[in-house]
C-alpha cells in the first residue's frame, strides 16, 4: 500500500522532470547556436553552427521561416513560427519535442533557432529511471516482508506456545506452565496464565484432599457402627437396647465428625484458628469417651492425663479434636498396647503427647508424607494432622520411634485463662 501511494506519484513526477529537463537542455542548445548568428544574417550572411548530436538537431530559420542552416524541416513548424514573434516557444510536433529561440539584432528579430529531440530518447531515460525505482521498490518490499515475517514470528510463536500450554492444561496437565517472554504484554499474559493455573491446581488439590481427608475421618465411626451392627446381626441378643445405644453413639460421632470437617472446610486453612474455642479438659474428656469403647473392643486401654492448671485453657475445638482423632486412630491401626494421651504445658506452649507401645517402621522424614503408610492404610491421617497443626501455628512432631510417641505443640499464653489463643466467643 505504501509503495502504491508513494511510487505512482513519484513516477509521474520523474517523467515530468525528465521532459522538463530535456526542454531546458534544448533551450540551452538553441541559445548557444543563436550566438553564432550575426547581424548580417537577414541580408544573407552564412551561419557556422557548433557541432550537435544526432539526437539534438539544431536549425536556423530566417524571417520567411525557411531553413537557412543546420538541420530541421525545410519550412518552419508552428513552434518555430511562434518564436518568430519574439518569445521563446516549445511544444510537441509529432514525435519530436521542439524548442525555438528568436535571434535579435539590436531591437529587431533577424531569425529563429530551432532545437529538437525525439521523445523516444526522453522516454528511454524515463523508463530506465522507472526500472531503477521498481528495483528499489521490490528490494524495499522484500526487506519489509522479511522484517514483517520476523516480527510476526516474534508475536505469534509465544502466543502459539501459550495456546499449547492452555491446551495441555485443558487436557488435565496441571503442571504445564507458560514460558516468560521478552515482549512485556505477552510476558504479563504468561504470568497471569501461570498464576491462574497455580490457583486452579491449588483449588483442585484442596478439593481432592478434602474428599480424601473427609473419607479418612469418617471411616472410623462408620467402621465401628458397621462392626456393631454386624455382630448384632450374627448373634442377635435378647435385648437390642445396648446395641441400639452403641449404634446411636457411633451415629452421633459420625455427625460430629461431619460437622467438624465441614466447619474446617468452610473456614479455610487461613482461618482455622477462629474455630469455636473449647476448654482443653472438656475436649480431652470427649476424646476419651469417643475412643474408650473402640480401643476396649480390641483389648487395649486408653489413658488420659491432663495437668490440672491447664484444663481451663481454651483451644480451637474442632481443630484439636480432628488432630487427636487422627493420632489415636493411627495408634489404633498401626500401634499396639495401651494408648496414652498426656496434656502438659512446656515453655509457653501447650503440648499433647499421643503414644502407644508399638514402634514406627517408616523413616522419620517420611512418616508425615502424604501416601506414606507403614501398614495397609492410605497414608492420609498423619499428613492431615500435620497440615492442621501447621495451619494453627503449631507443630506435630515424632518424639520417639519406640515406643511410638507423637507430640502436638500449640502456641498458648497460659497467663490468659479465658482465651489464650485470642479467639472470639463464636465462630
Amino acid at each position: 500500500m505504501a509503495l502504491v501511494l508513494f511510487a505512482v506519484p513519484l513516477a509521474i513526477m520523474v517523467r515530468s522532470a525528465f521532459f522538463t529537463q530535456e526542454r531546458v537542455e534544448l533551450e540551452r542548445a538553441a541559445l548557444a547556436a543563436a550566438l553564432h548568428v550575426g547581424p548580417q544574417f537577414a541580408s544573407g550572411d552564412q551561419v557556422e553552427l557548433p557541432a550537435t548530436t544526432v539526437d539534438n538537431p539544431v536549425g536556423v530559420y530566417d524571417l520567411k521561416m525557411r531553413l537557412r542552416a543546420g538541420r530541421g524541416p525545410g519550412t518552419a513548424d508552428r513552434v518555430t513560427q511562434s518564436a518568430g514573434r519574439g518569445a521563446v516557444a516549445d511544444g510537441q510536433i509529432g514525435s519530436d519535442i521542439v524548442v525555438a529561440v528568436p535571434v535579435t539584432s539590436g531591437e529587431s528579430i533577424v531569425g529563429v533557432v530551432r532545437a529538437s529531440v525525439a521523445d523516444t530518447v526522453v522516454w528511454a531515460h524515463v523508463i530506465l529511471a522507472w526500472l531503477v525505482m521498481t528495483a528499489l521498490a521490490v528490494t524495499a518490499l522484500i526487506v519489509a516482508i522479511l522484517v514483517a515475517r520476523r516480527q510476526a514470528r516474534l508475536l505469534s510463536e509465544p502466543l502459539e506456545a501459550l495456546a499449547t500450554v492452555s491446551r495441555r492444561v485443558a487436557e488435565g496437565d496441571l503442571a504445564a506452565r507458560a514460558e516468560p517472554n521478552v515482549i512485556p504484554e505477552i510476558h504479563q499474559v504468561a504470568l497471569t496464565h501461570n498464576a491462574m493455573v497455580s490457583r486452579l491446581t491449588e483449588m483442585i488439590d484442596k478439593e481432592r484432599h478434602f474428599s480424601a481427608d473427609a473419607s479418612h475421618q469418617l471411616r472410623t465411626p462408620l467402621t465401628g457402627l458397621q462392626l456393631g451392627l454386624d455382630a448384632a446381626l450374627a448373634n442377635p441378643p435378647a435385648d437390642l437396647r445396648p446395641v441400639l445405644l452403641t449404634a446411636a453413639q457411633h451415629v452421633r460421632e459420625l455427625h460430629q465428625t461431619v460437622d467438624e470437617v465441614l466447619a474446617l472446610a468452610r473456614l479455610g486453612s487461613d482461618q482455622w484458628l477462629v474455630a469455636t474455642p473449647r476448654p482443653l479438659g472438656q475436649l480431652m474428656d470427649e476424646v476419651e469417651t469417643r475412643w474408650h469403647g473402640t480401643l476396649a473392643a480390641q483389648g487395649r486401654r486408653l489413658l488420659v492425663n491432663v495437668e490440672t492448671d491447664i484444663e481451663a485453657i481454651e483451644v480451637p475445638g474442632s481443630l484439636v479434636t480432628q488432630m487427636l482423632n487422627v493420632l489415636i486412630d493411627n495408634a489404633l491401626r498401626h500401634g499396639r498396647g495401651a494408648v496414652t494421651l498426656t496434656a502438659r504445658e512446656t515453655s509457653g506452649a501447650l503440648a499433647v503427647d499421643v503414644g502407644d507401645e508399638g514402634s514406627i517402621v517408616l523413616d522419620s522424614a517420611a512418616v508425615f508424607d502424604r501416601g506414606a503408610s507403614g501398614g495397609d492404610g492410605q497414608g492420609i491421617g498423619l499428613s492431615l494432622a500435620r497440615s492442621l497443626a501447621e495451619a494453627s501455628g503449631g507443630r506435630l512432631v515424632l518424639t520417639r520411634r519406640s515406643p511410638a510417641t507423637f507430640t502436638l505443640l500449640l502456641p498458648v499464653d497460659t497467663s490468659e485463662a479465658a482465651s489464650p489463643f485470642g479467639l472470639a466467643d463464636n465462630d
